[in-house]
């Protein structure tokens, strides 16, 4: 279950390094995802993952403050209104714009109401 989990652990880092990047994949949820299943598996990691010059301090500003910095927040603003606006260029039906409006304005909620990191 260790090998399971430090696996995991190592899918979401990669998919956290691609979101630095590309404005529509979501970091932090990801890095709070790796942090999960380091410390399930492996000390080393976790530690590792934790004290890392650009994903440690949002780990941290999670974990001890549950809070989101301005250009996280900011950052996952823009990347919401993106996937939204490449929906309705793709001429996405109307029921799934109605249901991702109502989805992604909940996620924007959320962000915005944690206090700043």
């Amino acid at each position: 279950m260790r090998f399971l989990y430090a696996s995991l652990g190592l899918i979401c880092v990669a998919l956290a390094v691609i979101g630095v990047v590309l404005p529509l994949l979501p970091t932090v949820p990801f890095l709070l995802l790796a942090a999960f299943f380091f410390a399930n598996s492996s000390e080393r990691l976790h530690s590792w993952i934790l004290e890392h010059a650009l994903f440690g301090p949002m780990i941290n500003d999670w974990n001890t403050n549950r809070a989101i910095r301005p250009g996280a927040k900011k950052a996952a603003t823009f990347s919401i209104a993106a996937v939204f606006l490449f929906s309705l260029i793709l001429g996405a039906p109307g029921h799934i714009l109605i249901i991702q409006a109502i989805v992604l304005s909940c996620v924007l909620i959320f962000i915005w109401t944690r206090p700043n990191g």
